[in-house]
């Protein structure tokens, strides 16, 4: 019955829109989603002009990049590692306000500790001089390519930079010239790893210049060549720390929204969208109907596709080919406040396992390590506001394998407590304390396991990172930004061009946002150019 009385709302709210069809109202934008991609293309849409509701189904703006508070402690939910801030800082040039006077960041140095099992640490600086001299602790010779690589990888990424920034909507646009400059650097046929045994010899300092493709949720040796920017952008640009965490920076977004006048409106999820036809023509929640003259899903892809759009109207990225997709790795994670502080933990710590292969062929089977590669944060050593004092916020993350198109082998209810002994185990030999001790200290703590991030989160399988990045599941093969399948609905976030990662992201809801604008006509011209 209430999907009858939504449905009759939303005909009469039509109908009554073509009849006032003449007049000079702005255009109304909907949006799917909270999450940095949404949040980022409401500001621009907004800018442009454009009337923008925000529909988001958690009590709380920016998807899995908020903030977790739990007994006094601060945590980001997911990323962490915020990069490349010069992306972010455009998107609220052209908005009127500036990006430094909303977030305040902390530039780390060093950036983090990677820690080999197997034997030997690296501080990472952007100090080309120091990362040097940890490198050589391991080989000279590959000390005295790490310019040479930053340079190449400089040189790669500004050629890359443009098919980042602009849609690829068919195999046409791999002619554009930008594509054609770039693809001799690209490498295409090659992995990360492969690529970088061209500069360095020792396996362990490959490892500290490709656990980057981890940020993608893939293998160093499945993840394309191209990734190797990543290492440029952390060194080239800087690794920082927003105060308040990563979810600070969804606040202020939100913040800015508001006062450009969009709706965002929280705990309300969209049960799904209204076509006529192919065209979208607004979402339905428990609370209404939202027309809209453009419909962007910034929602988990994949989810958002079974959930909300029948399967009928979807030619290309129909339910079937979605299920054939690759899709990234998962998460397990701890959260815990712990009394004490720890200055010889740093910022960020990759603790990487001694048995790398083994480690990636278990998440490749859809599978948990038995010895995983372990990411922990340490935050509140750099931002005392995440946590009382005295105290620390530890945030731990194991990537393991996604739940697979059958579940996967792995049953959560049983592993999850078992991989919590595993990470608190490791956490307790970097501590250098008895597990005893450290389990005496632990305050509060949250776990998530990809059984969550499937349910409680709604990510398709778990995938943390959405659909992988191989060659074939990029540029044009991604779904579009404006959707292929769908007249006006338009694609931001991990799951569309240019992929995940917040920099990508961000770049997403911009071209999503000059492809609105090309769409309807926005009147506020050079906002977006």
């Amino acid at each position: 019955m209430m999907q009858e009385t939504l449905r009759a709302s939303a005909r009469r709210t039509i109908a009554r829109l073509r009849a006032t069809a003449g007049r000079t109202t702005p255009r109304r934008a909907v949006i799917i989603g909270a999450g940095p991609g949404g949040l980022a293309t409401a500001m621009l849409l907004a800018a442009q002009g454009a009337e923008v509701t925000l529909l988001e189904r958690e009590n709380r703006v920016g998807g899995r990049t908020s903030s977790l508070v739990m007994d006094g402690f601060t945590f980001d939910l997911g990323p962490t590692f915020f990069l490349y801030p010069e992306i972010l800082s455009e998107i609220f040039t052209a908005c009127g306000r500036r990006f430094e006077d909303e977030v305040a960041l902390v530039r780390l140095d060093p950036m983090y500790r990677l820690i080999f099992e197997a034997g030997g640490s690296i501080l990472a600086s952007h100090d080309v001089a120091r990362l040097q001299a940890e490198v050589a602790r391991f080989s000279a010779r590959d000390a005295e390519q790490v310019p040479a690589f930053l340079a190449a990888n400089r040189i790669k990424f500004d050629a890359f930079r443009p098919l980042l920034q602009r849609p690829f909507a068919s195999l046409r646009d791999l002619s554009h010239p930008d594509v054609l400059k770039a693809l001799p650097l690209m490498r295409p046929l090659s992995s990360v790893d492969t690529d970088l045994k061209r500069w360095f010899e020792h396996p362990q300092v490959r490892l500290a210049f490709s656990f980057q493709s981890k940020y993608l949720g893939m293998s160093p040796f499945k993840c394309p060549s191209l990734f190797t920017i990543l290492s440029h952008v952390e060194h080239g640009y800087g690794v920082y720390h927003p105060i308040g965490g990563c979810g600070a920076i969804s606040e202020a977004m939100a913040r800015v929204a508001r006062d450009m006048g969009v709706d965002i409106r929280l705990s309300e999820p969209v049960q799904r969208i209204e076509f006529e036809g192919r065209k979208a023509v607004g979402a339905i929640t428990g609370q209404g109907f939202y027309p809209a003259d453009a419909m962007v899903v910034n929602a988990d892809f994949a989810g958002a596709m079974h959930k909300m759009v029948p399967d009928r109207l979807r030619r290309k990225w129909t339910d079937a080919r979605i299920e054939k997709k690759q899709y990234s790795c998962s998460t397990c994670m701890l959260y815990l406040g712990i009394e004490g502080d720890y200055p010889e933990l740093h910022h960020h710590t990759i603790h990487l396992s001694a048995d790398y292969l083994d480690d990636i062929r278990a998440i490749e089977d859809q599978r948990a390590p038995k010895d995983p590669t372990l990411y922990i944060q340490n935050a509140s050593q750099t931002d005392p506001t995440l946590a009382p004092a005295g105290h620390s916020t530890i945030y731990m993350l194991a990537p393991v394998g996604n739940l697979g198109p059958d579940g996967g082998p792995m049953d959560w209810t049983e592993m999850g407590p078992r991989y919590r002994d595993l990470m608190l185990n490791r956490l307790a030999r970097l501590l250098h304390i008895d597990r005893a001790v450290l389990d005496a200290r632990i305050q509060t703590e949250h776990m998530i396991t990809p059984a969550d991030w499937a349910t409680r989160y709604e990510l398709y399988r778990g995938a943390t990172f959405n659909l992988a990045h191989n060659i074939g599941q990029m540029l044009h093969w991604r779904p579009n930004n404006r959707f292929e399948d769908l007249d006006r609905v338009y694609l931001t976030g991990g799951g569309t061009h240019p992929g995940s990662g917040l920099p990508t992201i961000f770049e997403s809801a911009r071209i999503a946002a000059r492809l609105i604008d090309d769409d309807l006509k926005l009147s506020r011209k050079g906002v977006l150019s």
